[in-house]
């Protein structure tokens, strides 16, 4: 049902390069550039026909494709109060949250009057792409558009792929709540490609993020630096350290909640407790069973899922680091000093009562995260994705300037840049 692994064992590190390595899909790599192509070269009537071809959702104009501005306003009535609720509450702690991360400018004086400094710019336009289609995310909504709207950003779309009758009222009603100021209906890689080529009718985007399938990832990925991204995330993953203190149940239910995302998700628990192990395979088994989407659930496990026994918490810590996954869980004694040793994680959750879903929905940390090793280098959205540090600077006359004009000038010799140099060496006199 699920693999084992021993951290001791001399084929520790291959095999578990090989469980971590997600699945390349070269064909995937090819439609998208194709898609890129046709959105490239054929504007507005591309994006027309891929929308009929992937979205199943046909429109005379791609003016027709924005959804009126009344409508997202007017889902708040359509939904349940206590999803509405819910949302009010989600959007509240999400935007406190993301508060404390706004970037500030700043400015300094060196002793020669010389002004150096930093602004934080918001981007103009952003678009956060959410899933759809078969089914609604809010709360992936509330997760792209509100740090885009903290950070200051100019105009934010929200891009998502409707189902036959359009877009849930229950992602228009979370746009509404986050504060979007468009809606398009628009999902997959031309989704992607219009908002960061643009078209005669989409205005390009300076930012596009968001979670989305393997399409929205490659074609993210294809278009980095047409357009700035958050990352271009894969299938989900969780990581759990368990010393064998908490309920085995707790750890096998946290494993399933990433393991019925899809397939391709991953769930890996790790502990220094053999016993512990067997137990939470027991109760994998067991639960399973009892779930809506088993068989999504067996065949992510059996594919990519895996217990694996290590010594210490120390080694489980180092695995989790090598792992690099999306989501890490800590559930031991000591939860809070385990978790210092924990560099590379999208999200860290620390101690047993913190699971996974309370941050998809809504405890205010960002659920968007790197995925496939790439929380070693790359963070959670938030609002530092959608703003711009500019350096500046403010040469004083007189000695300022000769202070560092003689710097420059040295350096540029030494480069053979003599052009440079002799500009410099102007402010000097």
């Amino acid at each position: 049902m699920i693999n084992r692994l021993n951290s001791e064992d001399g084929g520790f590190a291959d095999a578990l390069a090989r469980l971590l390595r997600p699945p390349m899909r070269e064909e995937i790599q090819t439609q998208v550039a194709a898609i890129i192509r046709k959105v490239r070269e054929g504007g507005d009537a591309a994006v027309l026909a891929l929308g009929a071809e992937f979205d199943g959702f046909s429109a005379d104009s791609v003016s027709g494709l924005f959804v009126p501005p009344e409508a997202a306003a007017k889902a708040r009535e359509n939904i349940p109060p206590q999803l509405l609720a819910a949302m009010r509450e989600a959007a509240r702690r999400i935007a406190d949250y993301h508060r404390r991360q706004k970037p500030n400018s700043w400015r300094r004086e060196d002793e020669f009057g010389n002004m150096t400094g930093e602004r934080a710019v918001p981007a103009e336009r952003a678009a956060v792409y959410a899933p759809g289609g078969r089914a609604a995310y809010p709360s992936s909504v509330l997760m792209g558009v509100i740090p885009a709207k903290i950070a200051g950003v100019g105009e934010v779309v929200l891009m998502t792929p409707p189902s036959a009758s359009g877009v849930p009222a229950a992602t228009l009603a979370a746009a509404s709540v986050a504060g979007a100021d468009k809606v398009l209906m628009l999902g997959g890689a031309h989704a992607v490609a219009a908002a960061a080529l643009g078209t005669e009718t989409i205005r390009r985007a300076d930012v596009v993020a968001g979670p989305g399938n393997a399409f929205v990832a490659e074609a993210k990925r294809q278009l980095y630096g047409y357009v700035g991204i958050d990352s271009p995330a894969g299938p989900s993953e969780v990581l759990i350290i368990s010393d064998g203190s908490v309920s085995p149940e707790w750890v096998a239910a946290d494993m399933l909640a990433q393991a019925e995302h899809a397939e391709d998700a991953q769930s890996i628990a790790v502990s220094p407790d053999g016993r512990h192990l067997d137990e939470v395979e027991a109760a994998l088994k067991e639960q399973t069973a009892r779930q809506p989407r088993a068989e999504i659930i067996a065949k992510s496990l059996a594919a990519r899922g895996a217990l694996i026994l290590a010594p210490d918490i120390r080694r489980c810590c180092e695995i989790a680091n090598r792992a690099a996954a999306e989501h890490v869980q800590v559930m031991c004694r000591d939860a809070e000093s385990a978790a210092e040793n924990i560099r590379n994680a999208g999200g860290l959750f620390v101690g047993a009562h913190s699971c996974v879903p309370l941050g998809d929905y809504g405890a205010g940390p960002n659920h968007i995260l790197p995925t496939a090793g790439a929380a070693r280098f790359a963070s959670a959205l938030g609002v530092g994705h959608f703003m711009k540090r500019t350096g500046i600077l403010r040469a004083a006359g007189g000695a300022g300037a000769a202070r560092l004009a003689e710097t420059a000038a040295v350096f540029a010799e030494a480069e053979g840049l003599f052009a440079h140099a002799a500009a410099a060496k102007l402010r000097a006199q």
